[in-house]
């Protein structure tokens, strides 16, 4: 039988809706009293990691937080934040997997049936895993890629790393990107730069640049539109 998962930690408190959203999770035997006070403090400490991140929103936001915040107790946050990596890449590639995650049709039960296999099969173990049952069993499945994405926003700023997404018409050089990647570290103070490069051919030539929560759109395809609605209020 399919029980209800533990992911170590036992209950979200969402302080500002006053919601429960991850109910108390019973432990018996050696050492429960000392992971109740593990969940205590990875809960408190949520609430103040929600507060001090404008990266991370919502309940997702506040998923991510407490995972991280229990991550970091356990010294695993980027043990924790390449499992979820890996999560989220298979659910990228998998229709099937993406339907399952999406779909209210699914029951939790059989939600955490088909991803218990999943992750197994993954080698995706602990409290990774154990956070992507919970989640499932809570029904808040459809948000999980939300809250990974919030969960590796808290993991950069821990680490002191800035997360860059740029697009362009036809893929960068080796060269384009050493330079985009000084030009982004100079930007954001001089914190190391992660970049994520994507390819868009209808954008037609230049680069559209998100840093953080700042992006500049210097593509050719805008800059026409741009041309195109200043020449309607001329006519």
């Amino acid at each position: 039988m399919l029980g209800n998962p533990r992911l170590g930690v036992g209950r979200l408190r969402l302080a500002r809706r006053g919601e429960r959203s991850i109910s108390e999770q019973t432990d018996a035997g050696p050492g429960s009293a000392a992971r109740r006070r593990l969940r205590r403090r990875a809960f408190e400490k949520s609430d103040e990691l929600a507060e001090q991140q404008d990266t991370v929103s919502g309940v997702a936001g506040r998923y991510a937080s407490a995972l991280f915040a229990l991550a970091r107790d356990e010294k695993k946050t980027d043990e924790v934040a390449d499992a979820l990596s890996r999560f989220d890449a298979l659910i990228a590639e998998s229709e099937d997997l993406q339907r399952l995650v999406r779909s209210p049709v699914f029951s939790s039960r059989e939600q955490i049936k088909a991803l218990s296999s999943l992750l197994d099969r993954a080698d995706i173990s602990g409290v990774a895993a154990n956070f992507v049952k919970l989640v499932a069993a809570k029904r808040r499945l459809f948000a999980i890629r939300d809250m990974i994405r919030g969960y590796h926003a808290l993991n950069d700023a821990l680490a002191g790393v800035a997360h860059a997404e740029v697009t362009s018409a036809q893929p960068l050089s080796g060269a384009n990107v050493a330079a985009l990647k000084d030009t982004l570290r100079a930007a954001s103070g001089g914190k190391d730069v992660r970049l994520t490069a994507k390819v868009d051919a209808s954008i037609i030539g230049g680069l559209v640049v998100k840093l953080g929560s700042r992006m500049v759109d210097g593509s050719l395809k805008t800059k026409l539109n741009a041309i195109r609605l200043r020449m309607k209020e001329v006519g």
